[in-house]
């Protein structure tokens, strides 16, 4: 009988970055073994998704995950879009956040205790501070799924929010410096992540947050991706097929829409559509832009996908720009680094106490 993967350690961080294109997810700082898992939460019966148990095992776990919890079956990422579940654009990302965590600890061979650290967009003090309680009071405490055909047990003793995008600055900080580095604790920074769903605007003044000077604005790809599908017949917006495109290299940029015989070469409709959209992002920066910011942290997939449109801004504005890499992924990476800085300070306080 072969051997059951052993159980992670207790003390486990699992940081998610709930993503409305995909959730990222990862155990440790190594961006190679950042998950990413299309954000699609199809609803089933517990018996539809049995229906796949004979072929789990031997298959990519990315394109056919599935759980049992309360219940209820789930299909996520490319299955649960199989299945018809869109990205749920609209929706608070409490929505399905405790499915999505459940698929992530799944996915990872998560045992026992762990603690979770996670972000949410930051429309206002208010509204971040009672979708964290809402999260928060669903995650903590033990859960009993079963996980692509496995039974599966956890206790989320910890949960960690913080507002959307600034993980992403604690991975910039946490790189290897060089002569020419900023020193990130000194500065005052804008972090800009541009996400599928939203558009976080951040003002970091020497690692303080300023809650008052900061806002998640309802602007970001998810209208890009919109105003693509709107000049192709059939097209629609949600499609993973077509934001997959969207990001491919020039020349490798073709989508077929169901029903079509023939594919569009996006390379096509992209120039203008992207140079008109980072206008638009370009004057909602400006607006916001606090004015004692002299650095620019840009992240998320929208970051990266803008940046040589928005360095000619920062470089107008006499402000340093800085790209997260990887981009998509810096945000997981950069709540990892903290969640472990905050379980390293609780050991040590448990260690001086014994």
């Amino acid at each position: 009988m072969a051997a059951k993967p052993s159980p992670a350690p207790i003390g486990t961080v699992l940081s998610i970055d709930l993503g409305r294109t995909s959730t990222k997810a990862c155990v440790n700082r190594n961006p190679d073994q950042v998950v990413l898992i299309p954000a699609n939460v199809a609803h089933l019966t517990v018996e539809q998704v049995r229906r796949g148990g004979f072929e789990s095992q031997p298959t990519d776990p990315l394109l056919d995950l599935w759980l049992e919890f309360q219940g209820s079956g789930f299909a996520i990422g490319q299955l649960g879009a199989d299945f018809g579940a869109d990205l749920g654009i609209g929706q608070s990302k409490v929505e399905d956040a405790l499915v999505k965590v459940l698929t992530c600890v799944g996915y990872f061979n998560l045992k026992d205790k762990i603690s979770v650290v996670l972000g949410l967009p930051y429309y206002s003090q208010e509204q971040f501070d009672r979708e964290k309680e809402q999260i928060t009071s669903l995650l903590k405490s033990p859960h009993v799924m079963s996980y692509r055909g496995e039974l599966t047990t956890i206790e989320i003793e910890r949960v960690w929010v913080m507002p959307e995008g600034y993980g992403s600055l604690i991975w910039c900080e946490a790189q290897e410096k060089k002569a020419a580095s900023p020193s990130f604790p000194q500065l005052s920074v804008a972090v800009v992540d541009i996400g599928h769903q939203t558009t976080d605007f951040l003002m970091v003044d020497r690692f303080r947050f300023a809650r008052g000077a900061s806002k998640s604005e309802p602007f970001a790809m998810s209208q890009f991706y919109e105003q693509v599908a709107a000049q192709i017949a059939g097209a629609d917006s949600q499609s993973l097929s077509l934001i997959e495109a969207v990001h491919r290299p020039e020349g490798e940029r073709f989508f077929r829409p169901r029903g079509a015989t023939k594919p569009t070469n996006l390379d096509d409709i992209l120039p203008s559509l992207r140079r008109s959209f980072a206008q638009e992002l370009s004057t909602r920066f400006v607006n916001w832009l606090p004015e004692r910011v002299t650095d620019v942290v840009v992240s998320g997939g929208g970051g990266e996908f803008f940046w040589n449109e928005l360095r000619p801004l920062f470089k107008d504005a006499q402000l340093k720009g800085h790209l997260a890499k990887p981009s998509r992924k810096a945000n997981a990476l950069g709540q990892c680094i903290y969640g472990e800085t905050q379980m390293a300070v609780m050991n040590q306080k448990m260690a001086v106490a014994k």
